[in-house]
């Protein structure tokens, strides 16, 4: 397969825990893989859950390291994870050595492992298997992603590294969610990180696109268990993911946008049970087309509290909004939105992150910014409507308001970026999945 430069098409995969839950699903994977000779890398979790109620490998370790440290024996949950394990291994014939690994990850638990190297071992364990199931080189993640001193993600250094290593154009698994401190000690990213190294990868083969299997045919329009049987969203570009992804679509990790966001590189949401279906495909840019739908998608998050300031010539006033910011800076706390008037001024925060620092920022505003009046209203929701076609399509606000008006919903904060890319609404939590529906029904329908 060739691009329009001449050169081989390259498509890097990641798969899911759901995807690599047993031997079952490693031979769908490879299924997968084999239907398209560019699809030449692949980035594996670890295994999931294969039925409700069964752990997910990571959790196992986690469990592990936290017995561990509490002086515990770790063996029930350390045999329940070897045995999925060695359940794999079994049914697909394979001949890695994984007792030797198990016994070496068993005993560096034992002598005082960290969280970090512990949970890395799922992906770790699983990407051996992989490897040695479809005939593909190993690629240690170790050795290839690599994080500063702080435990930031030294994208640069990866990136050049990791180019090298993988411009042979080997068909290579790398598995997912971890890489290494300067020290040299393992260090992973936040959980659903495999995500992330599957975009790194991307970035650094230069892939045409970046397929990210799962258990889902992509993302919808609304949370399904708010909408009934939303519709699917067949094209996003990755601003408006950003939006979706911050009020909580978490079928991609959110962190996975930047790195192939940067070079232009395509995400395709490909599901492992339905692999003919197209999912959904997040690209750079996607024209805006008068006919094209106005919203593409909703989504939102409750908990949330409003800190209100008033106080007159609050304009004239240099400094003021810094000096209000600066203590919940102070505090650990950022700001979801700030909304503002000439003589008011209101930040929105996280109600939990709130709470432990309540009275003292309450009283530090008082006296740093003397307000006339200072009150917190809690329990808000706040919702996004997302659409690249708002742009062009007039009255887009005035149908969205007039939604939540029939439905007897009282709008608390309204939001609206330059870019015209979101309608950002503050309801009452209890109003929460009912501002969803509305909106939903009245572009949807």
């Amino acid at each position: 397969m060739m691009t329009s430069q001449g050169q081989h098409k390259v498509i890097v995969t990641k798969f899911g825990g759901s995807s690599l839950a047993d031997a079952g699903q490693f031979r769908r994977v490879r299924d997968i893989l084999l239907q398209d000779p560019a699809r030449l890398y692949v980035v594996p979790s670890a295994p999931g859950r294969r039925f409700s109620g069964d752990d997910k490998v990571t959790d196992l370790l986690y469990r592990c390291h936290a017995l561990q440290s509490q002086g515990q024996d770790f063996s029930e949950p350390f045999e329940k994870l070897s045995d999925r394990y060695r359940e794999i291994r079994d049914e697909l014939g394979l001949s890695v050595d994984l007792e030797g690994e198990l016994s070496h990850i068993r005993d560096k638990i034992s002598r005082g492992a960290d969280a970090h190297y512990c949970a890395s071992r799922g992906e770790y364990l699983n990407g051996l298997l992989l490897a040695d199931f479809l005939g593909w080189r190993f690629m240690d993640a170790a050795k290839v992603v690599f994080f500063k001193e702080d435990g930031v993600f030294d994208s640069e250094k990866t990136n050049v590294v990791m180019m090298a290593l993988l411009a042979d154009g080997i068909n290579t698994v790398v598995p997912g969610f971890y890489g290494v401190m300067p020290d040299g000690l393992v260090h992973t990213f936040s959980r659903g990180g495999s995500d992330i190294t599957g975009a790194i990868v991307s970035r650094a083969v230069r892939a045409d696109a970046y397929e990210n299997w799962t258990d889902v045919s992509g993302f919808l329009m609304a949370d399904p268990r708010i909408v009934e049987n939303p519709r699917e969203i067949s094209r996003i570009t990755y601003a408006e993911l950003r939006e979706l992804s911050y009020m909580g679509a978490t079928v991609l990790h959110e962190d996975a946008m930047f790195p192939v966001h940067k070079v232009g590189i395509p995400t395709i949401i490909r599901n492992t049970l339905k692999p003919d279906h197209p999912g959904t495909l997040i690209s750079l840019s996607l024209p805006v087309e008068p006919m094209a739908p106005t919203v593409t998608g909703i989504a939102g998050h409750r908990g949330f509290s409003v800190v209100a300031v008033e106080k007159a010539m609050m304009n004239a006033e240099i400094g003021f909004g810094r000096k209000v910011l600066q203590i919940f800076e102070e505090s650990g706390i950022s700001f979801e939105h700030m909304p503002s008037g000439i003589d008011s001024l209101s930040v929105v925060v996280s109600g939990d992150a709130l709470a432990p620092h309540r009275e003292e920022i309450v009283r530090r505003i008082a006296e740093e910014v003397q307000p006339d009046t200072l009150t917190i209203h809690d329990h808000m929701s706040i919702i996004a409507t997302v659409g690249r076609g708002m742009v062009s399509n007039c009255g887009t606000a005035a149908r969205l308001f007039s939604a939540m008006s029939r439905a007897g919903i009282n709008v608390r904060m309204i939001d609206q970026g330059s870019s015209e890319l979101s309608i950002i609404v503050g309801v009452d939590d209890c109003d929460f999945e009912k501002t969803i529906q509305a909106i939903y029904q009245e572009f949807v329908g």
